[in-house]
């Protein structure tokens, strides 16, 4: 095991106590080279290196504090040595604050046909042109490295929620040998510095690209490694998996993987808790693939810190938007004289400057400006969910507010899928 040298960049400070009306939720400060994020928060989705539809301003001007990218997708185009070439991802994206990229395990996973695991890691056939890659933790870490953003996650071996115990146990040990290669390789480029690159030209008359000046690019930017917390639904898997983590080093932030991949709710919620009485304190703990209003604050119940998911985007783009009521689909017809805006109170440019009424003809009319502004609103929602349960964890009153919260979501939701169960009345 190599051990890391400490990293200033990164701190987390939380205002947790012990034994506080707030029970193990948490309010806190995650620092990042690239800026502070205030916790717990919700880091909206770039798979690409945009959040679908959306500039980074309007992400920015509706709270967005952190955001990802995916090092799978960004590897396969426009190629991570390309991304680096341009400045890395910040520069290549125009956005300055923290950021993080997922390793890909998740698009593996959803790769079946096209994938085989193995010990020494995974080998894949691309979705884009059907060229064959091998993905193995070295490779994930240079491919992170290249792109450079804040935090970069360790290769995972990422199985179907319901997985038997044998199964679970198997990907979850896995998972901890792809840790400690992993950390070999980040600290190695750590010390020794990124790879040359291929040689990529600027056309004439263009801006240098970063790559041109050899000794800064080799330069490996300042980044932490997140380990993934796996062992589906067993309690037993997830014990020994965070165990194993925390003897591996020490960690500027931790991460829990593996659920919201077809596990039931109860199941999910359970294994958060058992985490938290796993996982130390003093370290941000972010729960990965979780987006839903309600399952984000019942996260927060449960000491986690960060989100991320893709599902506000693209719900939105599907027409559907959070409330406090449950999600709404705004091209049902009763909408169609509806002068509302979406949200009351809500302060994104959806329900500030539009009403139910237009949105629904814009998606009647499939106009493009419909699915930004639905996109942009459920981003907007939980993002301002997320700094309200803030305010009410420095008030001590978080517990009572968020159950009744929940409560009522829930209840709107159980609500609408009732009328929607119900037999059409004969006219």
């Amino acid at each position: 095991m190599v051990d890391l040298p400490s990293v200033t960049a990164f701190a987390f400070h939380s205002a947790h106590a012990e034994g506080s009306s707030n029970g193990p939720a948490r309010a806190g400060e995650f620092h990042t080279p690239h800026g502070v994020v205030e916790t717990p928060a919700f880091m909206p989705v770039g798979t690409h290196g945009t959040i679908k539809g959306l500039s980074v301003d309007e992400v920015k001007a509706v709270g967005g504090r952190m955001i990802l990218g995916n090092a799978f997708h960004l590897y396969l185009r426009p190629g991570d040595t390309m991304v680096r070439a341009l400045g890395g991802l910040h520069a290549f994206t125009r956005w300055d604050g923290p950021m993080l990229t997922d390793s890909g395990g998740f698009q593996v996973f959803s790769l079946a046909k096209l994938r085989t695991v193995k010990e020494d890691g995974i080998t894949f056939r691309s979705h884009l042109d059907g060229s064959l890659h091998a993905y193995t933790p070295e490779a994930v870490m240079r491919i992170e490295r290249n792109i450079g953003a804040d935090c970069i996650m360790q290769l995972d071996e990422l199985i179907e929620g319901r997985s038997d115990a044998g199964a679970s146990r198997a990907a979850m040990e896995r998972s901890l040998r792809w840790l400690d290669r992993c950390r070999v390789e980040f600290d190695r480029i750590g010390r020794e510095g990124r790879a040359p690159i291929p040689e990529h030209v600027a056309p004439a008359g263009a801006p240098a690209l970063s790559s041109e000046d050899v000794a800064r690019d080799r330069e490996a930017p300042p980044q932490t490694l997140l380990p993934i917390v796996q062992g589906g639904v067993h309690a037993d898997l997830r014990r020994a998996s965070a165990r194993g983590i925390l003897q591996a080093g020490d960690w500027d932030a931790i991460a829990v993987g593996g659920l919201s991949v077809g596990e039931p709710k109860p199941a999910m919620l359970e294994t958060i808790a058992l985490c938290d009485d796993e996982l130390p304190r003093d370290k941000p703990r972010y729960l990965m693939g979780v987006g839903h209003p309600d399952d984000l604050l019942e996260g927060v119940a449960r000491g986690i810190d960060l989100f991320d998911c893709v599902a506000p985007t693209r719900m939105g783009r599907h027409g559907t938007f959070f409330s406090p009521d449950g999600t709404v689909q705004v091209k049902k017809s009763t909408h169609k004289t509806d002068r509302r805006p979406l949200v009351e109170d809500c302060p994104c440019p959806a329900c500030t400057r539009y009403d139910r009424a237009y949105l629904r003809h814009l998606f009647q009319a499939e106009e493009m400006l419909g699915l930004r502004l639905l996109a942009l609103h459920n981003i907007a929602f939980l993002v301002g969910l997320m700094a309200r349960a803030r305010r009410e964890l420095h008030a001590g009153t978080f517990a009572t507010w968020s159950r009744a919260w929940v409560e009522r979501y829930q209840a709107g939701d159980e609500a609408k899928r009732a009328a929607n169960r119900a037999p059409a009345r004969a006219v």
